[in-house]
């Protein structure tokens, strides 16, 4: 049995490749280790808690001797890292946090795999998964390709940047099997609502306001998030090692459309006036070093290893929100906090 480590499995983004991989692979064993802070919520996994190829793990990847024993005790065979901290926002308030966990952390991950794989890297893989971010912004042409250069402009995006020169620093030096992919914005189920789509839908629904930063004119290509985990589940098994992935879904919305689109589909499905919500839009100022534009080129991905999104952005909207709507006990409980309380019931007497 090959035993797997996801890190940040309790995430949005891992929950989604957590299923995906214990579902899919009854022959691995899955460890997800997750510190659990706001945004790891084990609800998102109520449906393999129980499987008997799963685990979980509550750690923090800053630990390193923490870190080195798991590697130890459990001899993984490869590492899908996801554990970071992503809210640009939260990134300008307290940049050395991000530093602590993305850099930090992912060097921890890196030395420990080093050390407990040696020289025998036969069978081993070390994927860490990044973001489109680490390439700057683009203007009102071209795509970001494997190639584009790195030209991050928020703490968040530097401390991804700084992780991805890691591990390929790793895979040059000391010829540790790795390969890195570069996302764009996910969205579907499960997203702590803080981003943009499930705190909106939240707003929608309650009749909040919804804060636009500046006129609503940045543009983000959205991949939705079992199209990326099915990605990933490829990518980590058809990839060459030192190899770097670009994933993205293929569909770029102003951010002002894109909202006009959630309020749409939203007043129909709550049974409102077409446009009701869209007296809550709510302009307010623009986020320091807000990039414009983000797209992404995965051609790469689609011509060498046959992925490609399953879906198109409107079914995936419609789908996203509906799940919202049928999980608003799930909603409530994350904007509440209190999703914490079931790690101490689930785990907290063990």
């Amino acid at each position: 049995m090959k035993t797997l480590l996801v890190t940040g499995g309790a995430g949005f983004i891992g929950s989604h490749v957590i299923r995906l991989f214990v579902n899919k692979y009854p022959d691995y064993h899955i460890f997800n280790l997750d510190k659990l802070t706001y945004a790891g919520n084990l609800l998102n996994l109520t449906d393999v808690e129980n499987k008997p190829n799963y685990s979980f793990i509550k750690g923090d990847i800053v630990d390193g001797d923490f870190i080195m024993n798991l590697f130890k005790e459990h001899q993984f065979d490869g590492v899908i890292h996801l554990a970071a901290e992503s809210h640009v926002d939260r990134s300008i308030e307290n940049p050395m946090e991000f530093v602590m966990t993305n850099v930090i952390g992912t060097v921890n991950l890196l030395n420990a795999a080093k050390a407990v794989w040696k020289d025998n890297f036969e069978g081993k893989r070390f994927y860490h998964v990044s973001t489109d971010e680490v390439y700057g912004a683009l203007g009102n042409e071209g795509f970001f390709t494997e190639e584009t250069a790195y030209d991050p402009h928020s703490p968040y995006s530097a401390s991804k940047a700084g992780s991805d020169h890691f591990v390929r620093a790793y895979h040059d030096t000391y010829g540790l099997p790795v390969i890195i992919s570069n996302c764009s914005n996910n969205y579907g189920p499960n997203q702590f609502p803080e981003k943009l789509i499930p705190l909106f839908l939240n707003n929608i629904r309650n009749n909040q306001p919804l804060p636009v930063y500046g006129k609503g004119e940045n543009v983000r290509d959205w991949l939705y998030v079992i199209d990326h985990a099915a990605a990933i589940d490829v990518i980590f098994h058809k990839g060459p090692d030192g190899e770097t992935y670009n994933i993205g879904g293929h569909n770029e919305w102003k951010n002002i459309d894109l909202i006009k689109v959630l309020i749409n589909v939203m007043d129909r499905k709550l049974g409102r006036e077409p446009g009701t919500s869209e007296k809550l839009i709510t302009y307010v100022t623009d986020r320091a070093g807000h990039d414009l534009r983000y797209a992404i080129d995965s051609s790469k991905l689609q011509n060498e290893l046959g992925w490609k999104p399953s879906l198109q952005f409107e079914e995936g909207i419609e789908k996203t929100v509906d799940w919202y709507l049928n999980n608003q006990e799930w909603l409530d409980s994350t904007t509440s906090g209190d999703y914490q309380k079931y790690y101490e019931e689930m785990y907290g007497h063990r």
